[in-house]
């Protein structure tokens, strides 16, 4: 009798969960689209219908993308919506932050998907349901769960002593700009930290249930290659830039190498725990000339702890140190620009009390242990632990291995789990 009535409840959470993602994954938030800020507008509306208290801010691009501290951003923006709700409690204990992205990745090449990417199905994969669309996975489905757990709260009359402040963010995808807006106009502004401790925050990626405390960093690069033009009948008198890139990226593929040899614990699960990679090359603008100019863009892994300056300077010994072995590159070295998302690590201690609360919780509601690791990716808990000092967790719905691709999804299972181990983890944390 009590399965089938916790049954029931779930069934009820997870339609009301299907409902409010349904409308929230309908919204093509790509980065710098007006649709991100309709995708904010959403959350405050839902925030404030479920009885918090509603704080929104146009961002002063100019003065953040200004700010020598700002992470970067990939995209250009001419707004930026800054959402925050706060739930105020009786007093008596510190605050508890939620904290989450709206926008999402392009979809990238449409004929690979099975449909619209901003259209959610519902299907089975594997015997489980899931809903599928640009953003399921990374990551509307757990804001939302997150969401439906304030919304269990407040419908189940609980009161809390600490404060709960949910943060909907833009900008998360290229670089962390909302985020770094909620520290720097947000807060001080409706919430100031001087005055109130957050004991730490959850970020309710997808994490497939497990929590990641740590995350590597990311340095978006840029490599200028210089040739010397010729017609390409006369190939020999000219320089390729596209051979003169050969030693360069054989020289990143040691250096990764060596990178990766020894790291910390918690990133040993990963084959590569700090990849370097490059994404897009382009040279030349006639097929019958040499070219005379390669561009290489791509991505830095940051080692756990490692300054991001420091890294910037180990790449460029990297850099030079190949120039220095070709007579050529030796004479016209490769240029080196960092531009768009530049993600330092993060940590947050394992013994931190958000851990510790997460995993008594996560343990009580699905009978199994928390495992907890570190990622090789960046999020934007590298900006509340470095920036404010918050210990932050990411943990949620859905396998990160189908973020960002063709026909993402999330299953509408771990939806039920994640808004139920955040309500309990509310409850444990600030009630």
């Amino acid at each position: 009798m009590a399965k089938n009535k916790h049954d029931n409840q779930d069934l009820v959470l997870a339609t009301a969960i299907i409902e409010d993602l349904n409308d929230l994954l309908s919204i093509a938030s790509m980065g710098g689209s007006d649709a991100e800020q309709q995708a904010q507008e959403f959350m405050a509306k839902h925030l404030h219908d479920a009885g918090l208290e509603v704080h929104t801010w146009d961002m002063d691009l100019a003065r953040i993308t200004a700010d020598p501290q700002f992470p970067g951003q990939e995209v250009e923006r001419e707004r930026g919506l800054g959402v925050l709700g706060i739930w105020r409690g009786t007093g008596g204990k510190p605050a508890l932050l939620i904290n989450g992205h709206t926008d999402v990745v392009p979809p990238g090449d449409l004929k690979a998907w099975s449909g619209d990417p901003f259209t959610p199905r519902h299907t089975s994969i594997n015997g489980a349901n899931v809903i599928m669309a640009r953003g399921a996975c990374d990551m509307k489905g757990g804001l939302i769960a997150a969401l439906a757990a304030v919304k269990l709260l407040r419908e189940s009359g609980f009161t809390p002593q600490g404060d709960l402040l949910f943060a909907p963010v833009i900008g998360e995808e290229d670089g962390g700009l909302g985020t770094y807006s909620l520290i720097t106009e947000g807060l001080p502004r409706f919430y100031n930290l001087d005055d109130h401790h957050v004991m730490g925050a959850i970020i309710p990626e997808p994490t497939s249930l497990a929590a990641i405390s740590a995350n590597g960093g990311a340095l978006t690069f840029r490599l200028l290659v210089h040739g010397a033009a010729i017609h390409a009948s006369r190939r020999t008198e000219g320089v390729s830039a596209i051979e003169k890139f050969y030693p360069i990226y054989q020289a990143l593929e040691d250096f990764e190498m060596k990178r990766n040899i020894d790291v910390d614990p918690r990133m040993q699960r990963w084959p590569i725990a700090y990849p370097i990679s490059i994404g897009t090359v382009h040279s030349g603008d006639w097929a019958s000339t040499v070219p005379d100019l390669l561009i290489a863009e791509g991505r830095f892994g940051v080692a756990l702890g490692e300054d991001t300056a420091i890294a910037q300077q180990k790449f460029g010994e990297c850099i030079s140190q190949a120039c220095s072995r070709d007579a050529w590159l030796a004479k016209n070295p490769v240029e080196i620009q960092w531009w768009g998302g530049q993600f330092a690590s993060g940590q947050t201690e394992p013994d931190s009390q958000i851990i510790k609360n997460l995993s008594t919780v996560h343990e009580q509601i699905t009978e199994m242990s928390l495992e907890e690791y570190g990622a090789p990716y960046g999020s934007d808990l590298r900006l509340l632990t470095g920036l404010v000092g918050i210990p932050t967790v990411q943990y949620g719905p859905g396998d990160a291995g189908v973020a960002h691709a063709p026909d993402e999804y999330v299953q509408v299972s771990e939806l039920v789990t994640t808004a139920r181990v955040i309500a309990e983890l509310i409850k444990t944390s600030i009630g």
